[in-house]
């Protein structure tokens, strides 16, 4: 039985939308601030979760860049693509809660896959991953990968599982059988457009996924 597994859900920016994604009962709240996105925040919304962490997703910032986003929106961690040691390092001295992502990476999963900074854990510049489908660009593709592979990842940093998990895949994440799974990272699958999420089933996700295995 897996037990506290985190859900994360990602590209949030409507307020009234995010609430009903709180109520929902995720963990983590996550806003994109990268404008290529079709889920970047250009704004603060007129409603910021206040239970659980919110989350900031960034690609090459700059420390400048992620403190203001910090500051602005009150994140407690961030999500970065492409970030140099020393930016992790610093952030992290700052006390914000610094999560690695990218696509799956060769050195660690052994696929031939873009290295997005997320081998730099294994020197404590992270305080978790999120192990991605490899794409073009940045951000989720919203297509899975071959979890097998995390057979290959040995290291001590938890990790969240992305990548076209939808309302269909509890079953499938409970039966992931890794030490350092720490939860999953929800999007696309879950969403009635661009930034709107479906909140119902999302409700039901997390239901099934954090009361597996209560009635016995």
């Amino acid at each position: 039985m897996r037990k506290g597994l985190i859900v994360k859900v990602c590209g949030l920016r409507d307020g009234e939308n995010i609430r009903a994604v709180e109520a929902a009962g995720a963990d983590m709240f996550g806003f994109i601030f990268y404008p290529g996105s079709p889920r970047f925040v250009s704004e603060v919304p007129s409603y910021l979760p206040v239970t659980g962490e919110r989350v900031g997703v960034f690609v090459k910032p700059s420390l400048e860049e992620v403190m203001q986003r910090v500051e602005a929106f009150g994140l407690t961690a961030v999500q970065l693509y492409g970030a140099t040691g020393e930016l992790c390092k610093l952030l992290r001295k700052r006390e914000v809660k610094v999560m690695l992502a990218g696509g799956v990476v060769s050195e660690i999963l052994g696929l031939a896959a873009k290295d997005d900074g997320l081998t730099q854990a294994a020197g404590g510049d992270a305080d978790m991953l999120v192990f991605d489908t490899p794409c073009e660009g940045y951000g989720g593709s919203g297509r899975r990968f071959d979890w097998s592979v995390l057979r290959n990842y040995v290291g001590t940093v938890p990790f969240l599982l992305s990548g076209g998990i939808g309302p269909e895949s509890v079953g499938d994440v409970l039966a992931l059988e890794h030490p350092m799974l720490a939860g999953v990272d929800l999007n696309s699958r879950f969403e009635l457009e661009p930034g709107l999420k479906d909140a119902g089933a999302l409700k039901l996700f997390i239901e099934r996924l954090k009361n597996y295995g209560k009635q016995d």
